[in-house]
Parts: structure tokens; sequence; C-alpha cells
């Protein structure tokens, strides 16, 4: 192999994929970065078998050639490389020689023929996405997915067409979120559960994407490609809870007020929780009165009293601070809704301007 590149383009490619790369023991090929050069382009290809991802880009291609070398090592050289020339990559004795400006490296290969192939799905559901939509639609769900592989349906993103929306939901069971967004739908699109290990990966891969994404799937695999980036991910099998069983149909008690007059008060009522995060909410609608209070008795208590629009019935409840928090990345509207049905059921959560986004938070017991 022998060609010759711009920094920034094999930086960009390199850093995205050497992220993907990682440490195993029994194949130590899967640390590495596969370059391959062919028909005026470079093959970047990085794969951990959970995710895999092929970005490719136009170089000057003197010599075709294909080489697997440690993805941290040209990572790091070329994090640290300050040069406005183009650098070129040459195989020499099997391991690959990279000269920029005045700094010449070498790095010791490893097999390429150990490299696993990153699969291209076949005969999948074909759709296509703006990019802006799909990664809104999996960051604003994520977070509430669970972490343990005791049940991967609850480790993921599921992903389902319905109506003129694509909806992605996620829960660990004691909270639960779901983004709809508006679009086309996807010709015989059903659903997939996609590992929320994985969805990190999607976002950071395709955050800089504009336009459309092209997205195909079937019941293996899942596959995203936009502007020379391919990226597969595995699917779980599994069946994801009929969780809109748990939305309630009705409420007793509604309270509105300012998304950040909230943030700003629950902040505030964590320097004082105690080791469960337990946060106290009392919305009394007939004395127009709402408050939120913690109580630690080796540090003290607070009670924030937020100005708020209270209907309903009075309720006092107990939540777990940190999962409240976690959503309001995902609620675009000034004013934010909290919504009671029961003392033991679910408090919903809404921006009041934009209903695309439904959260659900389990209360705690005193």
């Amino acid at each position: 192999m022998k060609i010759e590149c711009t920094k920034e383009k094999l930086f960009g490619a390199v850093s995205k994929a050497e992220k993907i790369s990682g440490k195993h023991l029994t194949l130590p090929v899967l640390s590495c970065i596969l370059l391959e050069a062919k028909k005026n382009a470079l093959y970047v290809r990085a794969t951990n078998l959970d995710v895999g991802v092929e970005i490719s880009f136009p170089v000057k291609v003197d010599e075709e050639g294909i080489v697997a070398v440690s993805g941290s090592v040209l990572s790091g050289f070329l994090s640290n490389l300050y040069t406005d020339k183009n650098i070129k990559l040459e195989t020499i004795k099997g391991n690959l020689s990279l000269t920029g400006g005045k700094t010449s490296i070498t790095i010791k290969s490893l097999p390429h023929e150990d490299f696993p192939t990153i699969p291209k799905i076949q005969d999948g559901t074909v759709f296509h996405l703006e990019s802006t939509d799909l990664l809104k639609g999996l960051t604003s769900v994520w977070y509430a997915s669970g972490t343990s592989s005791m049940k991967p349906e609850l480790s993921s993103v599921y992903m389902y067409a319905e109506d003129d929306s694509l909806v992605f939901v996620a829960t660990d069971s004691f909270r639960l979120a779901e983004k709809r967004i508006k679009t086309k739908k996807p010709k015989d699109f059903s659903h997939v559960l996609i590992p929320f290990k994985n969805v990190l990966e999607i976002v950071r891969i395709f955050e800089e994407v504009k336009g459309e994404i092209t997205v195909e799937a079937n019941k293996n695999q899942i596959s995203f490609s936009a502007e020379g980036i391919y990226l597969t991910s595995r699917v779980v099998d599994g069946v994801f809870p009929d969780y809109k069983q748990i939305i309630p149909k009705k409420f007793g008690t509604e309270v509105i007020l300012l998304k950040q007059d909230l943030v700003n008060t629950l902040k505030i009522s964590n320097i004082f929780s105690d080791s469960f995060r337990q946060v106290h909410m009392k919305a009394d609608p007939k004395k127009e009165v709402f408050e939120v209070q913690t109580k630690n008795a080796d540090v003290g208590e607070s009670i924030s009293s937020p100005e708020a629009a209270l209907t309903g019935e009075p309720i006092e409840i107990n939540f777990n601070f940190k999962y409240i928090m976690d959503c309001f990345q995902s609620i675009d509207a000034d004013s934010v809704s909290l919504e009671f049905s029961a003392l033991n059921r679910p408090m919903v959560m809404r921006g009041v301007a934009d209903r695309s986004f439904t959260y659900l938070v389990m209360p705690m017991n005193k």
C-alpha cells in the first residue's frame, strides 16, 4: 500500500473508528484498525463484533493494499501531529510507515486476514431518515435504558413505526422515556431493539452528518449509512414490554411550571437529599402550593416552592432525584407539566408546548 491524503480526513476517520475497537485477549486483531486502499479511496474499518464501522474517503493511491494496525497508536500519533501538509502512508515489510511534515513513524501490523468482515445486510427493510431526527430520537431516550445483561430487551432502545411517526422508547423498569419523531412511515419496517451501548456509538459516529441517513434492518442487524460512513449493529432478539399499559390514562393532579425553575429547585434539593436521592413532592391545588422537600440527617433539609399552576386533588409523593433530572435534556419546551394519577402510580412529565416526548417516573416508597 502506498497512498497520500490530508491529515484532517485521516484523523477524522481514525478517531471515529478507534473508539469502537478495543482490547480483546483472545482476538488481539480487534484492537486494530484495518486500512484498505483501493480505487482512489481509503477504507478505514473497526469492529468489536457487536458493532462495526467502515469509513471511506478519496485519497491518492499509488499502490493498493491492506494493513491492520493498532487503533490507539495510530490515533495517538495523528492527534499529536501538527502539520498542514499531506500525510504519506506506505507498507514496508508488512508494517505501516507514516510520514507527516518532518515526522516519520512505523507501526507494527497484525495479520489482516484475521480481521473480521464488516457484515453488509442482505434483504433488509430500507428507509431514509434525517440525521437530526435519528439522533434526536436516540438521545432523547437512551439514558432511560437498563444496564444489566440479565434483561437485554431492557438494555436497549426500542424503535418502531406507528402511524406517521417513528417512535423511540427505553426503560429500566423504574422510569421510561418515549420520543415520537414525525416522519414518512417506513415501508415494511415494524420494530427493532438496539443495544444501548451501540446507540452511543451510532450517535457519536453520525453526530456531524448532515442530511439523510439510510437505515436498513433485518431480524439480526441494523445498519446506518451516510457520507461515506457505514455502521452496522447487532439487534436484540427479545420482546419489549407492552409499555403503553403503564401510562396512566387519567390524572388526578397536574402541576405546570417553568422547566428552569424545576431544574434549579431540584439542584438545591439534591444538596440535602439522602443516600437514596429521595425528593418529596407536595402539590395542593386548593392552597395553590407546590413544594419540593429533601432531608438528610447529616446535612440538613430544604423546602422549595417554585411558582406553579396547579389543578386537581392534593397529593404527596416521593421520587428519585436523578431519574427526574435525566429527562430535562429531552424536553425542548420552556414549561413542563407534571401529572399525577395516584399515590403508587408513576408521574408523567411532558413539555407543555411539545408533547412528542413523554417521561414516566415510578414513585419511591417512604
